[in-house]
């Protein structure tokens, strides 16, 4: 599979632009929040180096943006896809510093994306997120995701061997805005 690009993005308050390893400053604290990382693979990071060397490890099959409030380019979160076989499937994840929560800006970022994704013809999105992720399932389901599975056991991570719920979404199922 061809790597695509990583195109700026812009939602009504938002710019998407791809994340630079200059993002980790920013971001960092993110990576460092203990609560904020309980339902990632791997832990919390313990320093700055250890963000800076996840960003210069980071890319491969995924595209990474880095969530910017328009007229500030500071990071204050990311969306990333990941083609993950032939056939035009992609996985999502993301991630928003704590002190953004609850203004709407993650669910407005990973719109954006998953717009962006089906604009470039894939047919299906899917993430998987822990059972007691409930902030990133509620996300996925005002997005119009389905649950469509438990796989147990599936991860093993830095709080013990973890579940996981798979969402997924086809491209004839988006529509954003969603209807109230």
């Amino acid at each position: 599979m061809a790597q695509r690009d990583t195109p700026m993005l812009e939602s009504p308050r938002l710019l998407l632009r791809p994340r630079t390893p200059d993002d980790a400053e920013a971001l960092h604290p993110s990576f460092a929040d203990h609560d904020l990382m309980t339902w990632w693979s791997s832990g919390p990071h313990e320093s700055l180096a250890e963000t800076r060397s996840d960003f210069a490890r980071s890319g491969g099959d995924w595209r990474v943006w880095a969530i910017t409030v328009k007229g500030d380019d500071t990071a204050i979160g990311f969306v990333a896809a990941g083609e993950k076989r032939q056939g035009n499937v992609s996985e999502i994840g993301y991630m928003l510093a704590r002190t953004h929560w609850g203004t709407g800006i993650a669910i407005e970022a990973v719109a954006r994306v998953i717009e962006q994704i089906f604009a470039e013809g894939q047919r299906r999105v899917f993430a998987d997120t822990d059972p007691e992720n409930v902030h990133s399932r509620r996300l996925l389901e005002r997005l119009g995701f389905r649950l469509e599975g438990v796989l147990r056991q599936e991860w093993e991570t830095h709080i013990g061997v973890r579940d996981t719920t798979l969402y997924g979404m086809l491209r004839d199922e988006w529509q954003w805005p969603r209807p109230i």
